[in-house]
């Protein structure tokens, strides 16, 4: 066990050069799977877990504690806090099992696969709008920024009327500049307010839509239904998650497929490898920089043989472990007949995103119906004139200019 102190690190990790592995990420995973590090914003440094093993033993062990940050000034990428104080994000159990059980209740696979001629519905008429509006065309503005967006919408019964706002205020609350603080906090408010407005109705007079659903959902035995607030924070949670991941990815999955033109072409002749070749994407693409939600271990712990102190916080890296070589050899090499073994992207443990059978479900009708419809779509401009995202903890194309 490691007793002495480690040198801190400073990491801004404001990597942002299209798709490529952060150079210090990399460096810090081959230092070592625990290393002692400065993030841009918060009160204090953190432990950083790098290694598969160590993040799936810190997210798995209740020693440590996201609920425990609740109210500090913890260690992070963006000015102010992302995630609500009521969020079922910065929960534990037996709080977090609750909110999870209801939540759960929305995303099963029978669920989802009914859900599913919704997203290919929406899939479908944003591919006509752009193959109507005719060659080039921005793939992000017709399809990678609307889709997940109207389906969560569609799914949540969110009015037309507001989905551009909502948008908006989602956008808002990305922002990692020093000076948009007060904004996003601004924005994470309106989000809230209006979900709190809308559900009284939904218990009232409750329809088939996702939001009713979770309203409405039957409670096990001696447990209290969620509140109003808190259904609205799972409704901003479900928001910023649908618009964070699966916006970027299908924007990311496209440039890599069109930047890999012969992988592209086997995949439109055999599309029933496309399950287990987005596994593979999902893994290789690193769609957001840095971490998330840091842990506080509520006792003195052992990671990877580094001694944790009680109070202490703890940071993981998904992106890390998702090219740890004892798990994934070769990890820095995207293989697309690689075998399919459980990756990082959506979490894991206790905060494993429970959406993410919906966002496979995006990311599946997307992709493939893309390929299907333009078998012979190609990007307009070379890679390297593409402009890529440098002002929030996200990674992904501003625009993907493609023609067919």
């Amino acid at each position: 066990m490691s007793s002495h102190d480690p040198a801190v690190l400073d990491c801004p990790f404001d990597f942002a050069d299209a798709l490529e592995y952060d150079p210090a990420l990399d460096a810090l995973a081959r230092r070592g799977p625990v290393s002692r590090i400065r993030l841009p914003y918060g009160e204090a440094e953190a432990w950083l877990v790098t290694s598969f093993a160590g993040v799936r033993q810190v997210t798995c062990d209740p020693r440590f504690s996201r609920a425990a940050i609740v109210g500090r000034d913890y260690p992070r990428m963006t000015p102010e806090p992302i995630v609500s104080p009521e969020s079922i994000n910065v929960t534990d159990p037996p709080h977090a099992t609750r909110l999870r059980h209801v939540a759960a209740q929305a995303f099963t696979r029978d669920r989802v696969a009914a859900m599913r001629p919704a997203v290919d519905r929406v899939v479908a008429g944003l591919l006509t709008a752009m193959d109507e509006a005719g060659p080039p065309a921005d793939l992000v503005t017709h399809l990678s920024v609307p889709l997940p967006h109207l389906t969560i919408c569609e799914l949540l019964a969110v009015p037309e009327a507001d989905r551009d706002q909502l948008r908006a205020h989602t956008m808002r609350l990305l922002a990692t500049s020093p000076d948009a603080r007060q904004d996003a906090a601004d924005a994470k408010a309106c989000l809230r307010t209006y979900f709190t407005e809308l559900i009284p109705a939904r218990r009232s007079s409750p329809g088939e839509d996702l939001l009713s659903t979770l309203a409405t959902a039957p409670v096990p035995e001696g447990e209290e239904p969620l509140s109003d607030d808190e259904l609205a924070v799972l409704a901003v949670t479900l928001i910023l998650s649908g618009n964070d991941t699966a916006t970027c990815q299908i924007s990311n999955i496209a440039y890599l497929l069109l930047t890999r033109p012969e992988e592209t072409a086997a995949l439109a002749r055999d599309p029933e490898r496309f399950p287990g070749a987005l596994e593979e994407l999902l893994r290789f693409i690193p769609f957001r920089k840095g971490v998330g939600i840091p842990r506080i271990a509520l006792e003195d712990a052992e990671i990877e043989g580094t001694r944790i102190r009680a109070g202490d916080y703890v940071h993981v890296s998904y992106l890390a472990a998702n090219r740890d070589p004892e798990v994934f050899p070769d990890p820095h090499t995207l293989d697309l007949e690689r075998p399919v073994h459980p990756h990082m992207t959506f979490g894991w443990g206790g905060h494993h995103c429970l959406a993410a059978p919906l966002a496979r479900a995006e990311l599946d009708s997307a992709v493939s119906g893309l390929l299907a419809r333009f078998p012979k779509l190609r990007l307009d401009v070379p890679a390297d004139d593409i402009e890529w995202d440098t002002g929030t903890i996200r990674r992904f194309p501003l625009s993907l200019p493609v023609t067919w």
